[in-house]
Formats: structure tokens, C-alpha cells, sequence
């Protein structure tokens, strides 16, 4: 068994100003733990390919990938909003991205594959249909679901956010829509201040104060995600796996531990091997300590093995 990990150098091109927390390390940082781990014998590497517009149109509105394709400077970088911005790169990286995504699919979906991994960035839970927010430009793991929907013909997707930030982006994209589940986690009264009123009933969400420990974590989203999982029965099961709730991440009050991102991943494996023979496809999000971040992914990793 192994796990196929999509990326490409043009993730490394969108490159903020030295102090923004979002940052091409990052993906180093990861390969470096996979190396150091010892995991390299059960990954397959594969380039990502650039998203084609018509699949990004299916969750976000034409303006707004001219929008961020026109603010994209000849040099240097250009804020968007306060936290984000787009650099000389930022299309190559957003559109490889969004890209790797729709190949994880294509993966999962048509090869002996099961389970793949975006080592990608820029992060996408925060990008709403019409608005980059949150570091985010396009939403990764909403154009995979509709990619996963429309291409492949699948009738039931489902995505599990455990970011520490609520995926604000990717509710607005897919709230109402019967054939996706979509299950957050976040850190209440938090950025980007959302998701604590949400009525929608196929959105699942779990906010949890400042503070939280795993087990407290553990407990809250075993009893309002799994049933619901299982009673969807997914078909496929995408992550937007943010690891910036880890107890060494200054970027939240979350107190997680690598072992609790080992212990989510293993149960959305049992999930995945109950009812979509295994299809996972996990896409980076938020992580912002290098050193933990590269050891969370290697607990994510080894829990979907």
C-alpha cells in the first residue's frame, strides 16, 4: 500500500514578504520529515498539473479568478486584504494547487491508488466563491469535490476540515448542496469569526474554545462527525487538513499533539474502507510551525496507511 503525493516547484513561486507566516518553508519542512521518517518506500511522487478554469468556475464565479489573475504583479507582491497577497508566481502556484487536487481525484478514482496527499500551497478553505481571504486564493478542496461530482459522476463527497481556522470558504461554496458533507473543526471566536450559526444541514460544525486539548478535541468530533459520515456514506472523502492547531503553532490557542492528527486519519481511513474502498485525498491547509508541521503530516500519513 502507499500514498501518491502530489505537488510541483510553482507551489514554491508564490512568495510572500519575509515575515508572512504562509511561506515556501513550509512545503520543505514537510519533505523533510517524510525523508527523515522514513517513509519514502510507501510514497509515490507525482507532479501536479495546472487546474483547467472550467473546473475552478465550479466553485468560484468567473469575476473572481479574473480578479485575483489581475492583481497578479510583474514584480514584487500586491495585498489583497490584510493577510493575503499575491506575488510574480501566485498564478502558477494557485492554478498547480487547485491543480493537484483534481489530479488526487483522478487518482484515487481510476488506479490502484487509494489515498493521496497535496503538498501544496497556496492553502484554499478560506476562499469563498467570490473572495480570496485567509492566505487563500482558490479553494483547493471544493474544486476537487466538484471535480470528483461532475467528472466523475459520483453522487456523494464528502470533506473534513480540521483546521484550527473555520473553512469559511469552503461552506459558502458547498452549504445546501445534498451531495457534499462538510465537517469543520475550529477554534471559536476566532478568524475568520464564522461557522458558530451555521444552519445549513449538510454542514457540520465543531467549534471548541481556546485551550482545547486532544481528548477534549477527540471527543467533540467523534460525536458530531461520525454518524453523519456514516449515515452519508461517502463515495470519496477529501481533507482539508490544517495542522496550525498543534501545541507549538502560535497562530491559535488549540493544544493538539501529533498523535491526535494520527488518531483523525486513522478514523476517516475506517470510514473510507467501510464505504468508498478506501478513497482519501487530503490537501494541505494551514501549519505554521516548521517543525511541527512536518511531523504532523508524517502522523496524518502514517494514520490514512
Amino acid at each position: 500500500m502507499s500514498i501518491v503525493v502530489f505537488s510541483h516547484s510553482d507551489c514554491l513561486d508564490h512568495i510572500p514578504d519575509e515575515q508572512h507566516p504562509e511561506c515556501p518553508a513550509r512545503i520543505a519542512a514537510i519533505n523533510d520529515q517524510l525523508i527523515r521518517s522514513g517513509m519514502d518506500f510507501v510514497l509515490v511522487r507525482k507532479d501536479a498539473s495546472d487546474a483547467p478554469l472550467e473546473a475552478i468556475y465550479r466553485a468560484h464565479t468567473k469575476e473572481h479568478v479574473d480578479f485575483v489573475f489581475a492583481q497578479i504583479p510583474e514584480y514584487d507582491h500586491e495585498w489583497i486584504d490584510p493577510d493575503t497577497l499575491v506575488t510574480a508566481g501566485s498564478k502558477a502556484g494557485g492554478v498547480k494547487a487547485a491543480g493537484a487536487a483534481i489530479n488526487a481525484v483522478d487518482d484515487v478514482l481510476t488506479t490502484y491508488n487509494k489515498q493521496a496527499f497535496c503538498a501544496v500551497r497556496p492553502p484554499g478553505h478560506h476562499a469563498t466563491r467570490d473572495k480570496a481571504m485567509g492566505f487563500c486564493l482558490f479553494n483547493n478542496v471544493a474544486i476537487a469535490a466538484y471535480h470528483a461530482l461532475e467528472t466523475h459522476g459520483l453522487e456523494r463527497v464528502a470533506i473534513v476540515d480540521f483546521d484550527v481556522h473555520h473553512g469559511n470558504g469552503t461552506e459558502d461554496i458547498v452549504q445546501g448542496d445534498e451531495r457534499i458533507l462538510f465537517c469543520s473543526s475550529f477554534q471559536q471566536a476566532f478568524y475568520p469569526f464564522t461557522g458558530e450559526d451555521t444552519s445549513a444541514d449538510n454542514v457540520h460544525n465543531v467549534p471548541l474554545p481556546a485551550g482545547c486539548k486532544g481528548p477534549q478535541w477527540q471527543e467533540a468530533v467523534s460525536q458530531q462527525w461520525f454518524k453523519a459520515l456514516e449515515d452519508f456514506a461517502p463515495q470519496l472523502i477529501l481533507i482539508s487538513a490544517g495542522f496550525d492547531g498543534h501545541a507549538e503553532d502560535d497562530m491559535s490557542q488549540f493544544l493538539l499533539k501529533e498523535e491526535d492528527y494520527h488518531w483523525i486519519s486513522l478514523k476517516l481511513k475506517e470510514i473510507a474502507d467501510n464505504h468508498c474502498d478506501g478513497r482519501i485525498v487530503s490537501t494541505l491547509e494551514g501549519g505554521y510551525n516548521l517543525s511541527a508541521l512536518g511531523r504532523s503530516v508524517v502522523a496524518h500519513l502514517k494514520g490514512l496507511l
